[in-house]
């Protein structure tokens, strides 16, 4: 026969599997939405304070970041990942890089800034410690990149062209990857699109925008990609910068179970203590 406190476990344990399907079937979300980073206002923070750290923090995941300093030009260059609260919607070109074109976060002040260097090789990434499920994100252009599609400048053109006929896109790729960096899956969100029959459609998002992230399955890691229409010799001419915030994930079934099952358990054992 069993003893009372084994059965007093099994009980628990078969209490906390219901439980943990109950979790899964409403998918307990996680949310990063950068709120909890601390920022002097109209500043963001590159990494030029801790380039060793090699990104931050935000709730369950972490975000990727380089900063370096090249020795013969003295200049400073980061990529990957940054995080913001300048409302600086106006200014167009480089100097305003750190600003999002809808003007603040989407939940709060806060949010996150994306630049892919191809120089460097850095693509800005997240990765999980334990395996996630990804729900939704929401996306928008970084003021440069808006402006620079909007009027042209020195480096990119005006989207559309002189009569707005141009067939020209901006996009974003998120791929989703798991265990052994296997890709799980991809979604695609166009930034700005002008490939439509009617012109009058024709975009370039100044808004929060929400993505859906469910097609991607369970990842340890998603990755974030640019191309762009406007593209020469030396790679995309469309600044390679974008905006998130209010990620949003749930913990894989096999996570949640295992968690209550073990908060079960320890329950138990302090009843006995």
């Amino acid at each position: 026969m069993m003893g009372k406190a084994f059965a007093a476990i099994v009980m628990a344990m078969a209490t906390a599997g219901l439980a943990a399907g109950t979790a899964v079937a409403g998918q307990v979300a996680e949310v990063a939405d950068f709120d909890d980073l601390t920022l002097p206002p109209e500043s963001h923070w590159n990494g030029s304070a801790d380039p060793s750290a090699g990104g931050f923090a935000v709730g369950p995941a972490f975000f990727n970041n380089f900063y370096t300093i090249d020795d013969s030009s003295g200049y400073a260059f980061w990529a990957g990942w940054a995080y913001s609260n300048v409302t600086n919607n106006t200014t167009s070109g480089y100097t305003n890089q750190y600003s999002a074109v809808a003007g603040d976060g989407h939940t709060g002040e806060n949010y996150g800034i994306a630049y892919l260097d191809t120089y460097y090789g850095v693509t800005p990434t997240i990765t999980f410690e334990k395996p996630m499920e990804p729900l939704s994100a929401q996306v928008t252009n970084t003021t440069y990149a808006y402006y620079d599609m909007l009027d042209g400048s020195t480096y990119s053109k005006k989207f559309g062209g002189a009569d707005g006929t141009d067939e020209d896109w901006f996009l974003l790729t998120i791929t989703g990857r798991g265990a052994g960096g296997a890709e799980t899956g991809t979604v695609e969100c166009y930034l700005a699109d002008f490939q439509f029959a009617d012109d009058a459609q024709d975009y370039i998002l100044d808004a929060w925008t929400p993505v859906d992230l469910t097609g991607l399955g369970e990842v340890t890691s998603l990755e974030f990609t640019l191309t762009s229409s406007d593209s020469g010799d030396w790679g995309m001419n469309t600044p390679a910068y974008f905006a998130l915030d209010t990620l949003t994930v749930a913990p894989e079934p096999a996570s949640l179970a295992l968690a209550a099952v073990g908060a079960a358990v320890m329950a138990v054992r302090r009843r006995r203590a």
